[in-house]
């Protein structure tokens, strides 16, 4: 077990490493974990822990805005994958509390502070998204039955490939032959 667990942090941490290493553990460390984690905070309706996710979540998807719009910068910087693999496990370890540091030292007074803009602008969004719904209720439903199509016929091709049914045989072929039989045995006689 030390072994391959040595292997696996030197696989991780390697610099000249394969950037998918280290972007598929910040994937797995930043959403796959917490996910989960908050899926057992709701299920066992413990506050507290609900309340920490929460917390973690509204500063990771701070994060995931800041980073779309910074990742083709800092990607080419030596090591970030590595650097924001780290923030991400500061972010969630209980000894160091970094998401509730954040939020409550940066986050939420940033969000406070324009708290009135925002509500405008999200209401402005809401509304703008109900009118672009009601006036395209015939294209949703084309591509709700479309998409319903599709899955089915996705499904159907899975259920045959996972459980293919055996084979009968293909009258139309054996007809023909067994005529053919017939006739050169009626024309031997």
């Amino acid at each position: 077990m030390a072994l391959s667990s040595e292997v696996g942090l030197r696989l991780l941490l390697c610099p000249l490493g394969s950037n998918v290493v280290i972007r598929t553990a910040c994937c797995s460390v930043g959403t796959i974990l917490p996910v989960y984690s908050t899926f057992k905070a709701i299920e066992s309706k413990d506050l507290n822990a609900q309340q920490k996710w929460l917390i973690y979540w509204a500063v990771y998807g701070s994060f995931g805005i800041a980073e779309v719009f910074a990742d083709k910068i800092l990607s080419w910087f030596p090591l970030y994958y590595h650097v924001k693999f780290a923030f991400l496990v500061w972010l969630q370890l209980p000894s160091t509390n970094g998401a509730r540091h954040l939020y409550m030292s940066r986050l939420r007074p940033f969000l406070l502070r324009h708290q009135a803009k925002l509500d405008q602008i999200v209401e402005s969004l809401y509304c703008e998204m109900d009118k672009v719904i009601s006036s395209h209720q015939a294209e949703i439903q084309f591509v709700r039955t479309l998409f319903m199509k599709v899955m089915a016929s996705v499904n159907q091709s899975v259920r045959h490939f996972i459980h293919p049914s055996p084979r009968q045989a293909n009258r139309a072929i054996a007809g023909p032959r067994e005529r053919i039989s017939d006739m050169q045995s009626d024309n031997e006689e």
